[in-house]
């Protein structure tokens, strides 16, 4: 495989991966929470109870952080495909920064609709739907992988170097 093609294919599969990351977050903060939060009401009986207590559950924070995601995904996705020169590696890192910055775009995306779950139904604010630990668990990884490869091309260039140089 070429350097182009790989190069290529991380970026797609990055940029899907991105996506899908998005998808799970609203999923999580805008459906999966809230039925999980008060079983048995449907969405719609979930915002008009909020709302009968001053509340809103469903904002639009969650498409706005998914769609900034998505955007970053692209910005990365366009050049590593139409720059013969991008580097493979930036490309990588970029991908896992970004997966990795997904963790705190969703606690700030889903922290007021899980404060008003919580004033409208007395309970805690946290995930009650698996979803939130999925995220978290994709963010952590990017982010070890992240550490690791940076680690790994930091001390392949300095054993290059002290090859070089004796």
């Amino acid at each position: 495989m070429s350097t182009r093609s790989l190069r290529t294919s991380i970026a797609v599969l990055g940029a899907l991966a991105v996506t899908a990351y998005a998808v799970v977050m609203v999923l999580q903060i805008s459906v999966w929470n809230p039925l999980a939060a008060a079983p048995g009401l449907t969405l719609g009986e979930i915002g008009a109870v909020a709302a009968s207590r001053g509340e809103t559950v469903f904002t639009p924070a969650p498409w706005v952080f998914a769609c900034i995601g998505i955007g970053l995904a692209l910005v990365v996705l366009v050049p590593a495909i139409l720059v013969p020169t991008a580097s493979t590696r930036v490309v990588t890192a970029a991908y896992l920064a970004i997966i990795a910055g997904g963790a705190p775009a969703y606690f700030a995306a889903s922290f007021g609709p899980g404060m008003s779950l919580a004033d409208t139904f007395a309970i805690s604010g946290g995930d009650h739907a698996a979803g939130g630990s999925v995220l978290m668990v994709a963010s952590g990884t990017a982010a070890i992988v992240l550490v690791v490869l940076g680690v790994a091309y930091a001390t392949s260039g300095r054993a290059t170097a002290s090859a070089v140089s004796a």
